[in-house]
């Protein structure tokens, strides 16, 4: 930013005397009197004596205790991370020097920029053509930042030009062809060079000293404030999260710095003291511990936990800048399972299941020696029979009490997994929806599996805990019964647990009741139109009403987890189907949809208070004949979002089926993102009275 920007603000020398918003994160703060405080708030070492009593843990704002930080990322997401990363390759070419063998530290401290520039380099490169894939164009650069122009330069420039010196730190920045040079708002994730980090892991301590720690939470405020002033609405989206990387010639730690803004005291007269104020009472800091990243011959250890903690750090925040990844963490970690299968078939290992279900594994051949193996020897290993029903078939359901025969009448085309009509054998004038769980004889489940999973264990969880909650509405489905496929032949497995060995054995199912057409189904056929979008409003509201009042919100609403039930009764209704991803506490997370997602899960990855409410209007909307936006990621689908609520489109179009669904979703619109909560009951009795004065059909409300 040329004249005003922060960009030409002086950094980590003493201080010379001298409206645009987000959807979901509004500033409340003026342009002028952030850009007056960067100005100001120039020191790092101001904010560090700021921060001393709370570092030291003498300070009120701590209670007299020491802060203990929580760390960024726990040893089952870093392991996941690697199983993802499995053959990936990253190509340090610069080596880094040694601190130890280094013979000029001019020299050292050149090479080791060249080689933190080379490494983070390598790292994007990598990440990028994994996760996005290789034909797409890097979207990222890497440079130096200097400490009194706050310009950035390729580390061979600044080293050209003798500026060296005043570099203070690397970043890795996102492209923008407007500013070539890069601005303070471009920045991805900043990493601080220092040559006392090892010196944590050395002295056995779990985090940097606070002098380290002190410069970067200066580092970051700096970025957060740069990114709150950005005009790009991806930019601000991120203005409350950032990471920072600490490293020297060997270890390396991450700190991630996430916090509100508009908590931020901006008085210019004592700007470290608000900073700091804010750090302790406002921001989540969280630290990894300092592992070694590279090893004495200046290669990065890729596989080890210190590189893994940094290549997570810079993942997440290219998924700031770029949103999510054409494949997915989880979809390139489960490939692990396929190449654990494969070696397991290369080493010729059995699977056998012990009686507390775990695996001991036994080779085929007993001799010691090394034996050659004849082709026609070769161990083939079949394939896993999958429990597939056919219309007509019956499937026997065994619980703790009995077993209960159940026919299939159709399967729903809307369903992946499929999701089965039957009816009991024992009673054949009633009919129910079936649920059919993947068989868990498999060492490591597909990722496949997983919707499955959540269709029948999570949802027959979710469902049973509503059951002990008291919660009872005709809008959201009733268990009618739940247990394991009662398969033909002997059965034999060592516990109620276990399994025997059959493709079958102990392969969940969840019976539930009514049976209706989902929306999606309707809206192929024309039957969708007012009326089917007033009673689908107010009988989804009153499921994630009688939900809410037990703290369950839903999660993943869309055409295919809504029916209409006309079967038995007066007038058609509507049931909220899919509980399997209910949100049930705060790490649950909710399903990522494009479409029907609320803009709060696609930017935070979890639920506000109206998201629900807010993927209902994205339903009504599209249902009612609303635009379908070409989307093919997260950031596309914020844009139209932000787009079509700031200009209205959703709302005049919901506008033109029914004004009570209009004043809803303006109503929806002013608490997406807040943490207010729903009213629900006001919002019902307008859509009853709607209803019942249009079309003289009153809505039954018993539950």
């Amino acid at each position: 930013m040329e004249g005003t920007s922060p960009d030409r603000i002086s950094v980590g020398s003493a201080p010379k005397k001298s409206s645009s918003s987000s959807r979901g994160r509004q500033r409340k703060f003026s342009s002028s009197t952030c850009k007056d405080f960067l100005r100001e708030f120039v020191d790092n070492e101001l904010l560090t004596s700021s921060l001393e009593d709370w570092f030291s843990g003498h300070s009120e704002d701590c209670g007299f205790r020491k802060p203990a930080f929580d760390v960024p990322f726990d040893l089952t997401e870093l392991q996941n991370f690697d199983y993802a990363l499995e053959g990936v390759t990253f190509q340090q070419l610069v080596r880094m020097p040694n601190a130890l063998h280094a013979s000029a530290s001019e020299l050292f401290e050149a090479t080791a920029y060249l080689a933190l520039e080379d490494f983070l380099h390598a790292c994007i490169k990598g990440l990028w053509e994994t996760f996005w894939g290789p034909d797409e164009a890097m979207p990222f650069s890497v440079a130096c930042v200097h400490s009194t122009s706050s310009k950035f330069y390729p580390a061979e420039k600044a080293i050209s030009s003798g500026k060296l010196d005043g570099v203070c730190a690397t970043a890795v920045l996102r492209k923008n062809s407007k500013h070539t040079q890069g601005r303070w708002d471009h920045i991805v994730v900043l990493a601080l060079l220092r040559p006392d980090i090892g010196m944590v892991s050395a002295q056995g301590d779990q985090e940097p000293s606070p002098a380290v720690l002190g410069e970067a939470l200066f580092f970051a405020l700096r970025v957060l404030l740069s990114r709150s002033l950005s005009r790009s609405s991806t930019v601000l989206r991120n203005s409350d999260c950032v990471y920072l990387l600490l490293v020297d010639s060997q270890f390396g730690g991450v700190v991630k710095v996430q916090g509100d803004l508009n908590k931020l005291d901006f008085n210019l007269n004592n700007v470290y003291n608000c900073a700091a104020d804010w750090i302790k009472n406002h921001a989540k800091i969280t630290v990894s511990s300092v592992d070694r990243v590279w090893n004495k011959l200046g290669n990065a250890n890729w596989g080890d936990v210190g590189t893994l903690q940094v290549l997570l750090a810079i993942f997440h925040s290219m998924i700031q800048f770029c949103g999510e990844p054409k494949y997915s963490l989880d979809e390139l970690a489960t490939e692990h399972s396929s190449r654990l299968q494969s070696r397991r078939s290369e080493r010729h290992l059995d699977r056998q299941a012990n009686g507390n279900g775990l695996f001991q594994f036994q080779q085929r051949s007993r001799s010691p020696e090394i034996v050659e193996v004849q082709e026609e020897a070769t161990v083939n290993v079949k394939p896993q029979e999958t429990l597939k029903l056919e219309i007509g078939s019956v499937v026997l359901m065994e619980d703790a009490y009995c077993q209960k025969g159940f026919q299939i009448n159709d399967i729903l085309a809307d369903s992946d997994p499929p999701i089965y009509n039957c009816t009991p054998v024992e009673e054949p004038t009633k009919t129910y929806l079936l649920y059919v769980g993947s068989s868990p004889s498999h060492l490591e489940p597909a990722w496949e599996d997983m919707n499955s999973w959540y269709q029948v264990q999570r949802q027959t969880k979710v469902l049973t805990l509503m059951k002990q909650r008291g919660i009872s509405s005709r809008y959201i489905p009733q268990m009618v019964a739940s247990g394991c496929v009662a398969h033909p032949g002997p059965c034999n497995k060592p516990s109620s647990s276990g399994s025997c060995g059959h493709p079958w054995c102990s392969t969940p199912i969840l019976v539930t009741s009514p049976v209706g057409e989902t929306i999606s189904n309707l809206i192929r056929n024309g039957l969708f139109g007012v009326e089917e979008a007033l009673r689908c409003c107010h009988d989804c509201l009153s499921a994630l009403s009688a939900a809410a009042s037990a703290g369950i919100r839903h999660g993943d609403i869309r055409p295919e987890n809504l029916i209409r039930v006309s079967n038995g009764s007066r007038h058609p209704y509507f049931v909220l189907t899919g509980w399997g991803h209910a949100i049930l506490e705060d790490r649950d997370r909710p399903v990522m949809n494009l479409f029907f997602s609320s803009t709060f899960a696609l930017q935070e990855g979890k639920l506000c208070a109206a998201s629900d409410a807010e993927s209902l209007i994205y339903l009504l909307y599209f249902s009612c004949g609303g635009v379908c936006p070409e989307l093919d990621s997260v950031e596309s689908a914020l844009e139209w979002r932000e787009t079509s609520w700031s200009r209205r489109v959703i709302q005049q179009k919901l506008g033109d089926v029914s004004a009570v669904l209009k004043a809803f979703a303006d109503y929806v619109d002013s608490l997406c993102g807040t943490p207010y909560s729903m009213d629900y009951e006001i919002w019902l009795r307008r859509l009853r009275r709607t209803i019942n004065e249009d079309h003289g059909k009153e809505i039954d409300t018993s539950s």
